[in-house]
């Protein structure tokens, strides 16, 4: 095919920050890498703000990338009409009912999946657990069965199994997923060969698994525009000494969990930043919020009594954060963003997991990798379940001792991380291959 031949990929992500982010930079690593693709990103309206219009906004430009914020269906079909032959749709992992709508047009899919590749496996093997074998997962919640699977290592406990397993009215929903995952032409993942071998060998070899291509990691630019206070205190400390606190977008904790965790932090004496956000009304299917004064939620004289050592804020830009000399651990809740932004900086973490498939992440880091410090392990947000500051403030002195052995294992990775997208590398390599694969697809309906 001559470059004047244009190809172009309709990218359908999930409207939620740590898909949408992801999925615009994969877009952008396709269409910078060969200039004969050109991306179309459609947009779905959700009846909830789901917080990306300032990203929407300001997101990265490029010539080849276009971008619709409408109701997808409604303009396929005119994109289909138009003079660039449509090379095929790049859908997110909760957006593959459109799959359905590429196959009417005889055009193929790809799953773009903003988690790592062992949790894909888990989830291709509940599945074939459920259809080949009978054995319906989410009858295991709450149990102590623990399952072999192809891209762990050690066999997976059901307490870590991602939430959409369990839940009763989703049930059908999560079969059906990885159903039509099983129809798409590939699977492009944010992780790395490096980062997860056993998995994406696991995943490679499995010839009733579509083809998986590792083009990670994807991650945040590293801006920190946007404060200037939480970064001209970082400035001030030294170096390593910061242990920092982040739950993600829609993290949050109710007031009892909270005043545990000032507790271990004031116990501790470890100089914190702290991203602590305002859980919205119960009622209400809502982002976390801020708070117009953290003290009102905070035991009474924390914020006076930690003056100089910690700092209590909202939003930050984690990312900046991270990169920060001063940073030396980060309590997370173990989303895959914040994963691989962790191992992109080179910070230790302690593994904190809230709900979606963060407690498997979290397993993988601490029994599989040894590159991460428990705090609970198999904790869900909507298990009223209280983490004491004892626990807390000990998982805490373990990810900051300098000779806790994990340190050197994420320096490691850091490096590997920077190296993998480069030519001849891992991740560049099976970029090209998902290309040539894509526009095969071209030839091959001229």
């Amino acid at each position: 095919m001559s470059v004047d031949q244009k190809s172009n990929l309709i990218f359908i992500p999930f409207p939620v920050i740590s898909h949408l982010v992801a999925a615009v930079k994969a877009a952008m690593l396709l269409s910078n890498r060969d200039e004969r693709l050109s991306v179309t990103i459609l947009v779905m309206k959700l009846p909830i703000d789901t917080k990306i219009d300032s990203y929407t906004k300001n997101s990265p430009k490029n010539s080849r990338i276009s971008t619709s914020y409408i109701y997808p269906k409604t303009t396929v079909s005119e994109i289909l009409k138009g003079s660039i032959r449509v090379a095929g749709f790049v859908v997110d992992m909760f957006c593959t009912t459109m799959i359905d709508v590429a196959d009417g047009f005889n055009v193929p899919s790809y799953v773009f999946f903003p988690c790592g590749a062992a949790t894909l496996g888990l989830m291709f093997h509940l599945q074939s657990m459920n259809d080949d074998h009978g054995q319906e997962p989410a009858v295991y919640k709450d149990t102590d069965v623990v399952v072999s699977v192809p891209t762990y290592v050690n066999p997976v406990p059901a307490r870590v199994w991602p939430d959409l397993v369990f839940k009763k009215d989703n049930g059908d929903y999560f079969l059906n997923l990885m159903r039509k995952f099983r129809r798409a032409k590939g699977i492009i993942v944010n992780t790395f060969l490096e980062f997860e071998p056993h998995a994406v060998s696991s995943l490679s070899r499995d010839e009733k698994i579509p083809p998986v291509y590792p083009i990670g990691p994807i991650v945040q630019e590293e801006n920190d525009e946007n404060d200037e206070i939480v970064i001209g205190w970082l400035n001030e400390q030294p170096d390593s000494s910061v242990v920092f606190l982040c739950f993600g977008s829609r993290g949050s904790f109710d007031s009892d969990q909270v005043k545990e965790i000032a507790v271990a932090l004031e116990n501790c004496g470890r100089r914190f930043l702290w991203s602590l956000r305002k859980p919205p009304p119960k009622e209400k299917f809502e982002f976390p919020g801020e708070y117009k004064d953290p003290g009102e939620v905070l035991p009474e004289g924390f914020l006076e009594r930690t003056v100089g050592i910690g700092k209590v804020v909202g939003w930050v830009p984690q990312m900046a954060v991270l990169s920060h000399p001063a940073v030396g651990g980060f309590v997370s809740h173990c989303g895959w963003n914040s994963t691989l932004e962790s191992v992109w900086c080179g910070v230790p973490m302690a593994v904190w997991p809230l709900a979606a498939e963060q407690q498997v992440n979290a397993f993988q880091l601490v029994k599989e990798f040894g590159m991460a410090v428990e705090i609970k392990m198999d904790y869900r947000k909507d298990s009223n379940m209280i983490v004491d500051a004892e626990i807390i403030e000990k998982a805490i002195e373990r990810l900051m001792d300098p000779e806790n052995g994990i340190r050197g294992k994420v320096k490691v990775l850091k490096e590997k991380s920077r190296l993998v997208l480069l030519e001849g590398e891992s991740s560049c390599n099976f970029l090209d291959r998902l290309i040539v694969d894509i526009m095969a697809n071209v030839s091959s309906t001229k």
